[in-house]
This record gives structure tokens, C-alpha cells and sequence, in this order.
């Protein structure tokens, strides 16, 4: 395992996901893009985002774990401003063979190797309560393990709800081991587990940061993708057609914000999930998009424009698939 610095945790605004890198199946990743990621990696970093999430289990067949080592890559090569700040941070999937502390101590070594540097933020990919809650216990105490010993600068979780947050909170806090972050699947087409769970006021409480994964849905919240024209192939493609007659109003009124304030869908959907207090992390697999993420940045949606958004957001009809990972 590498040395750990001691410097603090940097959280910025907004981050940066990288599900794509590496994903075949889902995204049409192909090794080809690899130079264009590297651009978008130092656009970002050079703009203040400087939070890359990732996963140990991101990548498709052979290249299962190829976005930690593209991420580790992309850092050492970049010479830039802000290179002090930049954190990756990896989520480390609950497998049903990982179910000692050992096992996750293993794991983050594993994604230590593949990033060439350690590992700044470790979260819990997700919790096995709904099906296993017997093995989440050796999985929870190797991820404070790896914070006690000094193997990162923090700890974090993925897909947890309130009741179960508030039970790893207890056992860690036991331990003097803060949890730093909480992502969830957070945006104007998923706000259960804000709305339904209350989570951002339990994270407000306990002193976590909210992190929103897919808030651009998938895509479908960029505008540009319409009933009638062309879908993205595969998954997202069967899934899209049936969540876009439900998400007319929403798209309009979005369409609406966007334009009055001359930035894009996306930009506005964004900055929604900053202005709810949460760090979003939209993907981006190319120039054009991490530049268009970038503009969210720097401005704010009144109050007038989030209740807007809200309404329209409460009153649609088909929201996104919940992770079937999410616990209350």
C-alpha cells in the first residue's frame, strides 16, 4: 500500500463520474477515447473540479477496474493548477466473496495498485441490507480499519437511506471514524431519497456531504433525447422510452429555466442539484460535454426557479429507476 500524505480531503462545487471510462456495454467506451479523457480530466481539474468518483468494479469484461487506471494516469500526467486538490475517490463493490475486513483492506490495495497513488476517499459501492445484512458488519469495520490506519483521508458510503445511515454512523463514530460523504442517486427525475427519506437534513445533522450520482438521469435530462427521435442504444435506449412521456412537463419546464437564463438543459440541472446542497457528479466522455458541465458553475437559480423546477419535478409521473441497492 502506498504512503499516505496527511493533507486534508478537498471537496470542490462539483465532480466529476466516471462510470463511462472503461464501460463498453452501457456507454460504448472504446480505448480509442482514452486521449480525449485525459483532455477532459485537465479541463476539469484546471477548472476547480477536482473530485473524480469511480469504482472497483467500473470497466466491462477484460476491462473491468480500467477507469481507476485511467484516473491514475490522467494525475500523474497532469501538471497543472489545482493538482494539490485533486481527489479520487472509489467505491468498493460489496461482492458476495468480499465479507471480511481483510477482504476490503484487499480491495482498496487492489484499486491502489490500478491508481498508481492511494485511494483519497474509500466509499461503500453499496449495502448489502437488503438481501445480506450478515455480511455488510466485516465490510463496515475493514472500511474504518482502512481510515484508521492512515490508508486514506476518508470514508464514505453509497446508496444508503436514513435508518441504515444512522446505524454506520453509531458503529463508527464508536470507533472516532467520521463518514465524510453519502451519494445517492439525486436528481430533478430522482429525488426520493431526499424527498421520501429525508437524507440531505440527516447528512445536514451528522456533518456528511451529499454527493448526487446521475444528475443528469442517464442523459435524459440533457434534452437531447425527444419521443420521436433518436435514443441511445441498448439499456438507456428501452429505458428512455419509458420514462420521456412522463418527463414532458419536466423537460419543458426545464427547456424554460435554460433558456430565460441562457444556459443549457443540463446546466440548469446541475446547478439545481448545487443549489440543494449536494455535490453533483456528472459524467463526461468527451470535451464538448465536461465543457458544457463546466457552465453550470459560477451562477445560481433563484428561488423562484427551484420552486418551479420542483413543482414540475414532484408532478411527473415516471421517475427514474431507484437502485435496487438503495436502503431506507
Amino acid at each position: 500500500m502506498y504512503m499516505q500524505a496527511s493533507q486534508e480531503l478537498y471537496l470542490p462545487k462539483m465532480g466529476c463520474g466516471t462510470w463511462a471510462w472503461g464501460n463498453q456495454l452501457l456507454w460504448g467506451y472504446k480505448e480509442s477515447m482514452d486521449e480525449e479523457l485525459q483532455g477532459v480530466f485537465n479541463l476539469c481539474v484546471s477548472n476547480g473540479v477536482t473530485l473524480f468518483d469511480t469504482g472497483d468494479s467500473y470497466g466491462t469484461g477484460r476491462l473491468q477496474g480500467r477507469s481507476e487506471i485511467l484516473l491514475g494516469r490522467f494525475a500523474r500526467e497532469y501538471q497543472g493548477v489545482n493538482r494539490e486538490h485533486i481527489c479520487i475517490a472509489t467505491k468498493l463493490a460489496a461482492y458476495p466473496w468480499r465479507w471480511t475486513r481483510k477482504s476490503m483492506i484487499k480491495a482498496c490495495t487492489a484499486s491502489a495498485q490500478r491508481l498508481g497513488r492511494n485511494v483519497d476517499l474509500v466509499q461503500m459501492h453499496w449495502s448489502t441490507a437488503n438481501y445480506a445484512p450478515w455480511q455488510e458488519e466485516g465490510l463496515l469495520d475493514g472500511l474504518a480499519d482502512l481510515y484508521e490506519q492512515g490508508l486514506v483521508k476518508g470514508v464514505g458510503l453509497s446508496n444508503y437511506g436514513t435508518k441504515r445511515l444512522q446505524r454506520v454512523y453509531q458503529k463508527f463514530a464508536s470507533r472516532g471514524v467520521p463518514i465524510k460523504t453519502l451519494q445517492v442517486q439525486y436528481s430533478l427525475l430522482s429525488t426520493y431519497p431526499v424527498t421520501q427519506l429525508g437524507l440531505k437534513q440527516v447528512c445536514d445533522e451528522l456533518g456528511i456531504q451529499l454527493i448526487a450520482y446521475s444528475p443528469l438521469a442517464l442523459g435524459i435530462l440533457t434534452g437531447k433525447y425527444t419521443e420521436k427521435g433518436q435514443l441511445p442504444k441498448g439499456i438507456r435506449g428501452l429505458l428512455f422510452r419509458q420514462l420521456l412521456p412522463g418527463a414532458r412537463s419536466l423537460l419543458e419546464c426545464l427547456r424554460a429555466v435554460a433558456e430565460s437564463r441562457n444556459k443549457t438543459m443540463s446546466q440548469v440541472a446541475i446547478n439545481w442539484c448545487i443549489c440543494k446542497g449536494t455535490i453533483p457528479i456528472p459524467g463526461a466522455k468527451s470535451l464538448t460535454q465536461a465543457q458544457d458541465n463546466l457552465g453550470a458553475l459560477g451562477w445560481q437559480l433563484d428561488a423562484g426557479e427551484i420552486a418551479e423546477l420542483d413543482q414540475a419535478a414532484a408532478n411527473t409521473d415516471k421517475k427514474m429507476v431507484q437502485n435496487i441497492f438503495q436502503t431506507n
